[in-house]
C-alpha cells in the first residue's frame, strides 16, 4: 500500500490546539514485518553474554548522554508541552541502563539453578535461561520517553528483541530514540518502533511473545484479554488514585511540598500523581490554608515553556474528564477555594493548581482516574480512619504518608494497600524501580522481580549414570 494510502491519524500540539501532521497508521502487515525482522534477529543477541550485551547497551548510553540528549527533551517537550518531566528524561533512560548495567549480571547468575536431585544423587541439573524472543512494549501518551523506556530497556538486558509501539497522541519522541537506536547496529537489529493507534497496538499484541502495557484501566483489560486468548505473559500498569495522609503531627510545610509537588507535576498527567489528600482533622485548616497559599505561588509556563511549574494539558479529552470530575465534585458540595477549571491560552489547554474542600470519598474526584493538577482534601479523625479512606478504592498503585517521624508515618504507610508508598514526601515511585514493587486492585498485575519477568527457565536433567531399565525396576519391586 503507498504512503498515500495508507490510513492517518492527527497528532495535536498541546500548546496551540492545532493539528501538527498527520501520522501514518502501521497496519498488521507493517507490524507483522518488523516484528519478523527482530525475531530473525534476536537468537543472536540472546546467544550473547551479558557482559557484552551490557557493552553494547553502554555504547547507546553514551549516545543518549551526548549527542541526543537534547533532541530527546527537545522531542518529549512537543509531544508534552513542555513538562517537567521533558527534561529529566534522558537522566531516567540513562539511570535504567547504567543501573542495569551494573546489576543485571548478578540478576541472570542469581536466576540460575544448579545442583544434584535429592532423589537420586547421579541426577545433575543445571538451568538455562530462555528470553522470550520478542517483547512488545505498549506505551501511554503521559511522560511517553520516560514510561515507554521503563519497560523497553530491562528486556534488552534478558536478551529479547523489543517493538514498542507508542502512543499516537505524544509519537514525537519515537524520532530521536530511534535516531539513537541507528548508530549502534547490534540494537538496531533487535529494537524498533511502530507507530500508529490502537489498531496498531492489537496487532503488536498477536505478534509478540510478551506484552508490556502502561495506561488506563480499561484498555488494559482488552490488552490483557487479547494476550489471554494467545496465553501470552504480560503485564500491566494501569491507573492510580493516589491517596496522600497527613498525620496531625506531621511538619505541615513539608506536607504542602510534598502535596504540591505529587499533584501538579506534569499538570497532574502522572500515574502516580497525588490525587487525594487526607488531612487530621487537627490541622485541616491549617494545612489548607498553607496549601492555597502556596498553590498561588505555583506559575503556568506560558508563554514561555522553559519557565513556570505547570504546562498545558496534553490532551483536550483530558481536560474535559478533569473538568467534569470538579463539576460533579461542586455539584456534590465541594467548594472550589484555589483554582478551577480548564481555560484556553494561544489554543492550549491549561489549569490553575485547584484546592476542593468538603469532598466526601463517594465523589467521582475522589474515586475515578482524575490526571489534572486537582487537590481534593478531606478531614479525618484518627490514623484508622485515615488508612479505612485511603484504603477505599478500586486503585492501589502508589500512596504517600507524612507524620511527625518516619517511623510513626511508616507504621501507617505499611496498613496502606498500595504497591509503592512514599514515606515523609510524595511522587517517590520515580525513584524506586529496584524496590520491585507490585501494584493492588485495579492498578496492574503481579510481577515477577526484575529481569526474570522477561524470560523462562530451562532445567537440564543430567544422569551420570546408566538409565534404569523397566524390567528391572519391576523385578526389584516384587523382591
Amino acid at each position: 500500500m503507498a504512503d498515500t494510502e495508507r490510513r492517518t491519524v492527527p497528532v495535536i500540539d498541546p500548546r496551540t490546539g492545532a493539528k501538527d501532521f498527520d501520522l501514518a497508521v502501521a497496519d498488521a502487515a507493517e507490524v507483522q514485518a518488523v516484528a519478523d525482522r527482530l525475531r530473525r534477529n534476536q537468537p543472536a543477541w540472546g546467544a550473547m553474554s551479558i557482559e557484552a550485551r551490557c557493552a553494547v547497551l553502554g555504547r547507546w548510553a553514551a549516545l543518549i548522554d551526548g549527542k541526543y540528549r537534547q533532541p530527546i527533551i527537545d522531542a518529549d517537550a512537543r509531544d508534552t508541552g513542555g513538562g517537567q518531566i521533558s527534561h529529566i528524561a534522558p537522566d531516567m533512560m540513562l539511570g535504567i541502563l547504567r543501573g542495569l548495567m551494573a546489576g543485571a549480571p548478578a540478576m541472570l547468575a542469581a536466576a540460575k539453578r544448579e545442583g544434584t536431585a535429592r532423589s537420586n544423587p547421579a541426577i545433575a541439573y543445571r538451568s538455562v535461561i530462555k528470553p522470550y524472543p520478542l517483547v512488545g512494549v505498549i506505551a501511554p501518551w503521559n511522560a511517553p520517553t520516560m514510561l515507554s523506556m521503563l519497560h523497553a530497556i530491562p528486556p534488552l538486558f534478558a536478551g529479547c528483541a523489543v517493538l514498542v509501539k507508542p502512543s499516537e497522541v505524544t509519537p514525537r519522541h519515537a524520532d530521536p530514540i530511534r535516531a539513537s537506536i541507528a548508530e549502534v547496529p547490534e540494537l538496531a537489529a533487535i529494537f524498533d518502533y511502530v507507530v500508529g493507534d490502537g489498531e496498531t497496538g492489537q496487532a503488536l499484541v498477536q505478534v509478540a511473545d510478551y506484552i508490556s502495557f502502561t495506561g488506563s484501566v480499561p484498555n488494559g483489560r482488552k490488552v490483557a484479554e487479547a494476550c489471554a486468548r494467545r496465553l501470552i505473559p504480560n503485564d500491566m500498569e494501569l491507573g492510580g488514585k493516589d491517596p496522600l495522609i497527613v498525620l496531625g503531627s506531621a511538619d505541615l510545610d513539608d506536607a504542602v511540598s510534598a502535596a504540591l509537588r505529587g499533584a501538579v507535576t506534569s499538570t497532574g498527567q502522572v500515574c502516580f500523581s497525588i490525587e487525594r489528600i487526607y488531612v487530621d482533622a487537627a490541622v485541616h485548616d491549617e494545612f489548607v490554608a498553607r496549601l492555597v497559599d502556596r498553590a498561588k505561588k505555583i506559575a503556568l509556563n506560558h508563554p514561555d515553556p522553559t519557565q513556570g511549574q505547570v504546562g498545558p494539558f496534553i490532551s483536550r479529552r483530558q481536560a474535559e474528564i478533569v473538568d467534569s470530575h470538579i463539576d460533579d465534585a461542586v455539584a456534590h458540595g465541594a467548594k472550589i477555594v484555589e483554582g478551577g477549571k480548564s481555560f484556553s491560552l494561544d489554543g492550549g489547554l491549561y489549569m490553575r493548581p485547584t484546592v476542593l474542600t468538603g469532598v466526601t470519598n463517594d465523589m467521582r474526584i475522589m474515586r475515578e482516574e482524575t490526571f489534572g493538577p486537582v487537590m481534593p482534601v478531606m478531614a479525618f479523625k484518627d490514623a484508622d480512619e485515615a488508612v479505612a479512606l485511603a484504603n477505599d478504592t478500586d486503585f492501589g498503585l502508589s500512596a504517600a504518608v507524612m507524620g511527625g517521624s518516619e517511623e510513626e508515618a511508616a507504621a501507617v504507610a505499611e496498613r496502606v494497600d498500595a504497591g509503592n508508598v512514599s514515606v515523609q514526601d510524595a511522587f517517590l515511585t520515580f525513584h524506586a524501580a529496584q524496590a520491585e514493587s507490585d501494584s493492588f486492585g485495579a492498578s496492574g498485575t503481579p510481577r515477577r522481580a526484575g529481569l526474570a519477568r522477561y524470560f523462562r527457565r530451562q532445567a537440564l536433567l543430567i544422569n551420570s549414570g546408566k538409565p534404569t531399565c523397566l524390567t528391572t525396576e519391576m523385578l526389584a519391586a516384587a523382591e
